[in-house]
């Protein structure tokens, strides 16, 4: 009997290191299913579908360490395990909380830890490159958007091109060509003795005709580049359309801080042309003479340098009595005013008086100072 004991202990042996060989192996099986798993899955993960592939991995992770559940936190004070973006040996992304363990150092089985271990360098990789392509595709978006508004724009300029040739034909055709043909038949008629000193033939008349023309010029090229902008700056031609509407009849005050300065040439053309749309608009809609207010403010207190022109006039009220809708004049005028700013960086407000009168407001931001 005692003979047999030395055969029972072996045997015992035997099954002791199979059944701790199939612990082992299950063991390995598990890691494997972890990892291949997951993997496979955070491999296909996008921008808009990471988060539930994230959590159904946290939570693999934390069922495989005996555990019902997993939290990822971007609390990065909080203990747990860190997620770390590729090639970021330090900054933590988020942490991943399984209750029972503080860090992976809780993990006592090594091979178990560095199973983890791999499965948030998987984790942190695929959301490296969801942020990467979810950057990339709002860039796409925002340069498609960029392409259609310059297209638009550019449409645009052509048309104001066009109808800055049709205004400047039309003036030149119904004004200085008019003027100049009148001037021509009183100077022809001038030979004649018996007109010499009549009101349709005499020096007088040509005169008056002659200042009348080189008045009409002076209004086409100051409509086209008025030369005091380029002298004296945005200020002073400001002022000079305030006199001219003055001029019109129209009740001008003025807010213009003496420290304003001079800007950068293409910003003053842009701040320019804004003003001069408006105060077209004010003749053109306001109903007549009214009181209008014209301020430019050097950036004190504000985001930055700001025009603002306001009549109290009766144009957009009777523009948009009920619906809100504004005349098609108007919208082309705002639209034009608008991408003018948004051109050099600023912004345009136009909005209505409750009882007539439209303020137009237009911004830069500080850094054009």
């Amino acid at each position: 009997m005692q003979q047999d004991i030395p055969h029972l202990t072996g045997d015992i042996e035997t099954i002791a290191e199979l059944r701790e060989l199939y612990r082992a192996a299950e063991a390995r099986a598990a890691r494997l299913r972890l990892l291949s798993t997951s993997g496979r899955e955070l491999l296909q993960a996008e921008a808009d579908s990471i988060d539930p592939i994230l959590k159904k991995s946290a939570d693999r992770l934390a069922q495989f360490l005996g555990s019902r559940s997993a939290n990822m936190t971007r609390d990065n004070a909080t203990p747990g395990f860190p997620i770390i973006l590729p090639g970021c040996d330090v900054a933590v992304h988020s942490t991943l909380l399984v209750a029972g363990f503080s860090s992976l150092a809780d993990i006592g089985d090594p091979e178990d830890r560095e199973a983890c271990q791999t499965l948030l360098d998987m984790m942190g990789a695929a959301i490296d490159r969801a942020e990467r392509e979810g950057a990339l595709a709002r860039l796409l978006t925002a340069l498609k958007d960029r392409e259609l508004r310059l297209e638009r724009l550019v449409d645009r300029i052509f048309s104001a091109q066009e109808d800055e040739r049709r205004r400047v034909a039309y003036e030149l055709h119904d004004g200085v060509a008019q003027s100049a043909t009148a001037l021509v038949r009183v100077l022809e008629r001038g030979g004649d003795r018996t007109n010499a000193d009549s009101e349709v033939g005499g020096p007088a008349r040509a005169i008056e005709i002659a200042r009348g023309l080189v008045a009409e010029l002076r209004g086409v090229i100051g409509g086209l580049r008025p030369t005091v902008l380029d002298d004296l700056g945005f200020i002073a031609a400001l002022h000079a359309l305030g006199d001219a509407l003055e001029q019109d009849g129209y009740r001008v005050s003025r807010g213009v801080d003496e420290d304003f300065g001079r800007l950068p040439s293409y910003v003053e053309t842009a701040l320019y042309r804004v003003a001069q749309e408006a105060i077209s608009n004010i003749r053109k809609h306001a109903g007549g003479p009214c009181d209008v207010l014209i301020e430019a403010r050097s950036g004190i207190g504000y985001a930055g340098p700001l025009l603002r022109i306001t009549d109290h006039g009766r144009g957009a009220a009777c523009d948009r009595p009920e619906s809100g809708a504004v005349s098609e004049g108007h919208q082309i005028g705002i639209a034009g005013m608008t991408e003018r700013m948004t051109i050099i960086g600023g912004s345009l407000d136009w909005r209505a008086g409750t009882h007539g009168g439209v303020t137009v407001e237009a911004r830069l931001p500080g850094e054009q100072r």
